[in-house]
């Protein structure tokens, strides 16, 4: 119903604007190519404010990209297919993750560390513990992709064998979240412990689609896990030492920016982005940087959820070592098995 409320008042104030907003004929060529290449399909009165949208967003990333090409910025945006979305209705709709109570340092879950010496850059997706990048569609369910994808990582690592596990089974069976309303990475790890396991991807398909009975049959269960544990809140070399010495690791970033929603390429890294307030579950599947002495620029390698079209081939490269650069290293967690 929040949703629903927020949508048509969303529609309200923009369709109050498309009476003083002018069509640019020099984009109509565009426009077409960009709903036919995304499948974009309107009701009659719903491409105009469709298409204010995408012609303001595709403003902004004009001005954006002529920054960067001036030294302004470490990242290039790019036009994609949330283009006709606005920030208030992406953010509501795409990034669901649910901040818990600040996690107790001494808490038994934490994560333990000794400072030892890891490699300079490290990247799972070439040592087999990463599946293909994956598509949650329009549903808050960022939290059960982030959840399956460290899962997939350690039962790899224990098993040698890459399972792509099921985000549908989690969406419509793990009680201690919301479906598509969003959710805690650490719920769904409870859920598998509880339920004794998690069906495969395979046997339990994506629908995108919350509300839905739970279908959870042990016969395709492919992965369970014991447990899990959370980095210190805010530490970066902590997280990366997990990540180095564990493998894939959930975390939790502020993706609400207009620049995190049309990102492509380059080092992501954005004043306006949160180190406290996070709101989509995302996937380290490593760590690198570029240039060398003062010049150095080092960076998280993000598995996202949004489908290939977004970021590079579906990744993010999100600087690191900068004041927990969207909340990067705030609610890491990973399952154990």
């Amino acid at each position: 119903m929040k949703i629903v409320l927020f949508v048509v008042c969303a529609l309200t104030c923009i369709l109050a604007a498309v009476s003083s907003f002018t069509f640019d004929p020099a984009l109509d060529e565009d426009w077409i190519s960009w709903t036919s290449l995304h499948g974009k399909q309107y009701g009659k009165n719903e491409e105009n404010w469709r298409r204010i949208t995408w012609q303001k967003n595709l403003k902004k990333i004009e001005r954006h990209n002529l920054e960067h090409s001036m030294g302004k910025h470490t990242f290039r945006m790019e036009m994609n297919h949330f283009g006709d979305m606005t920030s208030e209705e992406f953010n509501q709709i795409m990034n669901g993750f649910v901040q818990r109570t600040p996690q107790s340092t001494n808490g038994p879950r934490l994560y333990q560390y000794d400072v030892v010496e890891v490699p300079q850059t490290i990247d799972w997706r070439g040592q087999g513990y990463v599946t293909k990048v994956k598509n949650q569609g329009c549903c808050g369910s960022c939290w059960a992709f982030s959840a399956t994808g460290s899962l997939e990582g350690q039962i790899f690592k224990k098993t040698g064998q890459l399972i792509s596990l099921s985000e549908q089974n989690l969406v419509d069976c793990s009680l201690g979240n919301k479906g598509c309303h969003g959710g805690r990475v650490e719920e769904a790890f409870k859920h598998i412990q509880r339920n004794g396991g998690i069906d495969t991807e395979t046997s339990y398909p994506y629908t995108g689609m919350g509300g839905q009975p739970c279908r959870y049959n042990p016969q395709y269960s492919a992965a369970n896990c014991t447990g899990y544990k959370s980095i210190p809140e805010g530490s970066e070399p902590a997280l990366a030492m997990a990540v180095a010495l564990v493998g894939p690791v959930s975390v939790a970033v502020d993706a609400s920016p207009l620049t995190f929603q049309f990102y492509h390429s380059g080092i992501y890294h954005d004043y306006m982005c949160s180190s406290s307030k996070v709101n989509h579950a995302v996937l380290v599947v490593g760590y690198g940087s570029y240039g060398e002495g003062q010049a150095v620029q080092n960076y998280w390698i993000i598995k996202n959820s949004w489908g290939e079209n977004w970021g590079m081939n579906g990744y993010m490269l999100l600087a690191k070592n900068m004041n927990n650069q969207c909340g990067i290293a705030s609610y890491a967690v990973y399952p154990l098995v």
